[in-house]
């Protein structure tokens, strides 16, 4: 049976490669609302992070997502998407694999 092919994604945060699986997107809708995708399926301009809560606190002191998107992100939106990624990170240290969905 073949190995399937592992898809992998820039961390915008950390400029490090990681498995689409274990990436967090963001994305700008053509309205130019930032938003987190759980599902990675919502169409706009998309960018992906990391499982790491600490660069999420240093991307929101150095606004690395306005760099990205062109465009002002509320600190509130780098709170939301901390305890996101935090969430992320917690489920898949427990679950592993499992907790994504296939």
């Amino acid at each position: 049976m073949a190995t399937r092919k592992v898809p992998m994604r820039k961390d915008i945060l950390t400029d490090k490669m990681f498995p689409k699986r274990e990436m967090v997107r963001i994305v700008r809708d053509k309205e130019g609302n930032i938003s987190i995708d759980p599902t990675g399926k919502k169409s706009g301009r998309g960018a992906y992070v990391g499982l790491d809560p600490d660069a999420i606190k240093e991307a929101k002191s150095k606004k690395v997502l306005e760099k990205v998107f062109s465009k002002k992100v509320s600190p509130d939106f780098y709170d939301e998407l901390f305890d996101f990624v935090d969430h992320q990170k917690a489920r898949m240290d427990l679950f592993g694999d499992l907790g994504k969905k296939h």
